[in-house]
Order: C-alpha cells, then sequence, then structure tokens
C-alpha cells in the first residue's frame, strides 16, 4: 500500500470536516477515520480547522488526542494514557496495532532494542495474549501491504524486510529527521571521498604499469639491437679467419708439392748412379 491510496482513502473524511461544525460531529468524525479500511495517515485531518477545535471543548478533546496518537503514537502509548482516552473498538484496536507494527519494525537497531522482532517482545509491547494473534496481526500487515516480512516460527522472530511510509511525522521531529538525514549524508559524503580515493590510486598504479612496461619494451628492443650487432661482426672476423686459413692450406699445399718433385728429380738420379752408369755430355758412359 503505498501513501497515494492512503491519502485517497482520507479524502472523504476531509471533505466531511468542513461541515463538522459542531464538536460532537467531529469527534464522531475522529471515530470514523480511526475506524475505516486503508486509513493510515491522519496528519492532514489532524490539520482541519473543526478538529483543531476539539482542543478547547473539554467534553471531546480527547476525541482529538485520540487522533494525534493514531497519526504518530503506538499502541504503548494509548495503553499509557488510556484512562482519559476513548474506549476502542475492536476495528480500532487492530488499526493501531498495525500502525504500531509499523513504527516497531521502521525503528533501529540497538544494543536494547535488538530483540523487538522478536514473538515475546512483539507480544508484549502489543499487548497480544498468544503468538497466534501475532502472527495473524503480521499476516494482516503484509496482505495490505504494509510490511514486507517473513514469519519464522522455529526461531520465534519476525523478519523484516521493508516497511511502508505511512507514519505521519510527531510535532518536532523535523528536526531530528534532518539530523538523521545530515547525518546520512555526511555517511554518504565520506564513502564517496574513499571511492574517488581509491580509484586515484588505481589510476595511479595504472600510469606506474603502463610506464614499466614502455621501458621494459625500449630495453628489450635495445637488448636486441645490440645482439644483431654482435652477431655481424662475429661473423666477419670468422669469414676472414676462415679465408686466411684456406690461403695458408693452399700455400703449403704448393710447397709440398714443389718438395716431392725434387725428391722425385733426386731419386732418379740416385737409381742411375746406382746402376752404375755415369753421364758425360748428357749421355750415359757404361
Amino acid at each position: 500500500m503505498d501513501q497515494s491510496r492512503a491519502l485517497n482513502a482520507l479524502a472523504p473524511f476531509l471533505a466531511l470536516a468542513k461541515s463538522a461544525n459542531s464538536p460532537r460531529a467531529a469527534s464522531d468524525l475522529v471515530t470514523q477515520a480511526t475506524s475505516s479500511p486503508n486509513t493510515y495517515v491522519f496528519a492532514e485531518l489532524l490539520q482541519q480547522p473543526n478538529i483543531r477545535k476539539l482542543a478547547s471543548d473539554e467534553q471531546y478533546s480527547s476525541h482529538l488526542t485520540l487522533l494525534e496518537t493514531f497519526a504518530y503514537g503506538t499502541w504503548e502509548s494509548y495503553k499509557a494514557a488510556s484512562s482519559s482516552l476513548p474506549t476502542l473498538s475492536d476495528a480500532q484496536k487492530r488499526k493501531l496495532r498495525l500502525l504500531s507494527l509499523l513504527t516497531i519494525a521502521a525503528e533501529k537497531p540497538t544494543a536494547s532494542t535488538a530483540t523487538n522482532l522478536s514473538y515475546s517482545s512483539l507480544c508484549k509491547r502489543l499487548d497480544l495474549e498468544h503468538t497466534r494473534d501475532l502472527e495473524q496481526l503480521v499476516t494482516t500487515a503484509i496482505y495490505e501491504n504494509l510490511l514486507t516480512a517473513t514469519l519464522n516460527p522455529a526461531a520465534q522472530t519476525v523478519v523484516i524486510t521493508s516497511v511502508a511510509p505511512l507514519r505521519d511525522l510527531a510535532p518536532g521531529s523535523v528536526d531530528q529527521l534532518l539530523g538523521e538525514l545530515s547525518a546520512w549524508s555526511g555517511r554518504c559524503d565520506s564513502v564517496l571521498a574513499d571511492l574517488q580515493a581509491e580509484i586515484s590510486r588505481i589510476e595511479a598504479e595504472a600510469v606506474k604499469r603502463a610506464a614499466r612496461e614502455q621501458r621494459k619494451e625500449k630495453q628489450i628492443k635495445a637488448a636486441n639491437e645490440t645482439g644483431e650487432k654482435s652477431s655481424g661482426a662475429a661473423g666477419g672476423t670468422r669469414s676472414g679467419k676462415q679465408l686466411g686459413k684456406a690461403e695458408a692450406q693452399d700455400e703449403a699445399d704448393d710447397g709440398d708439392a714443389m718438395e716431392l718433385d725434387s725428391s722425385s728429380a733426386s731419386n732418379g738420379r740416385g737409381k742411375g748412379a746406382a746402376r752404375g752408369g755415369r753421364f758425360v755430355g748428357g749421355k750415359q758412359l757404361r
């Protein structure tokens, strides 16, 4: 259930309030509005002049206090002042308990209120005798879109997911609400500042990493160029050495050939002499 639906449900009573000129008619209108289904906001009705006049009427001023209790009070505040307030009908009791359940579910959990949503705590605060009555009340709130919740009978707790924003603001609560909004805004600013700092840190790390990669690429390129130059110089030296060795080998082969020719000639002359002949004028004499 959203606020527009609640305001539409209150609209007929706002129209009737303009003609409720007597205190009796205004008090009856309060009873009707607080008993009617789907009326969960009452701030606009409280602002009507004929309703405000009840404050000065001794007999019916309690009806104005009752309307204020339905607007921003709870079952506990009604019970505390019940002796001076009108007796509630069954429909009004059901309505006030539903509104009180909204307030309890919207409370911020603290060390002292951590168990507020337990069956025992809710039954005590809503003045319910049996857990079955509590489960029925919570189920009604869920079906009327006042709460998004689940019942956990095993753990004896009510798990609240969301609460419809249907309670009116009590007088003087605006400053408190502004303080809470300011604190929330401060927390948001702090989170945004932390996120921006983290983004700046990541960007700085990215810049450093890119610079390291560039330096590494330059070093690899320089090393490759140096290696190519060294390989070329070493290749030229080896070719020169091989050429020198080949030339030396050729010269050595030529020297061996000359020695062989000389040896052959010497051997021929030696053999002729050995056979006892001698040469005179190129002829052998026997």
